[in-house]
């Protein structure tokens, strides 16, 4: 009798696992943690999706506010800085002048001081991307992964496309506002999103074996990195 319930256990076990993969969702990037997890959590995440939304209003509005004084009254930065520093140093003279005629306190100026250790754990961590880039580059262009060299090509070969119509300024306005509006959207609507990525990556990993069957595959390839030297 206990046989037979411990028989039955284990093909309940093996139905729940069956289910399991057969439900099991498909996420983009083989996303597995909720959107606000991937985007780093914290207040960053928060911003991004939009919980919020007084914070993410007044991101939005700064940064378009800049790109409409930069890009479209071509306002130049180092004009602007200026500006804006003798505006500032003129209120606070004229401010400290006139508080004894009008009793009145002195404004109250913070000392500003930048601390060194952010500013060099910034420099470290910006110069081993950029050495992590270089990396990635040196092998792209070592002939080993034909995808990844074609990948990369082609993905320069759109921004250049993209530079020749706008310069960097609004591309990083239009890809500042993407980043604050598409999680927010495909976190609303993640499971249509995910359902039309499926067919679409179904659909091109069935492309790209015909092409590699085709064309790739008759590519003469670099050397293999396993490969040992004389």
């Amino acid at each position: 009798m206990a046989d037979h319930h411990e028989h039955e256990e284990v093909k309940s076990d093996s139905l729940l696992e069956k289910i399991s993969i057969k439900t099991k969702v498909f996420r983009i990037f083989g996303r597995e943690k909720p959107v606000h997890h991937v985007l780093g959590g914290g207040k960053p995440a928060d911003v991004l999706l939009w919980r919020n939304k007084k914070i993410s209003v007044t991101v939005i509005g700064v940064a378009t506010a800049i790109w409409v004084l930069f890009e479209l009254l071509e306002y130049h930065f180092l004009t602007l800085t200026c500006h804006l520093l003798i505006f500032a140093l003129a209120v606070l003279f004229l401010w400290s002048n006139a508080s004894a005629f009008i009793n009145k306190s002195t404004p109250n100026i913070p000392q500003i001081h930048i601390p060194e250790e952010p500013v060099l754990e910034f420099a470290s961590a910006l110069t081993l991307e950029i050495n992590r880039a270089f990396a990635v580059l040196k092998d792209i262009a070592s002939g080993r992964d034909l995808k990844k060299f074609l990948s990369v090509i082609a993905g320069l070969w759109v921004f250049s496309i993209l530079g020749s119509y706008a310069n960097f300024l609004t591309l990083f306005y239009i890809a500042f506002v993407l980043l604050h509006t598409l999680p927010v959207l495909y976190e609303k609507y993640e499971d249509q999103v995910d359902s039309f990525a499926e067919k679409a990556t179904a659909e091109i990993k069935k492309q790209y074996a015909v092409f590699d069957a085709k064309v790739l595959s008759k590519i003469p390839r670099g050397p293999s990195k396993d490969k040992k030297k004389d």
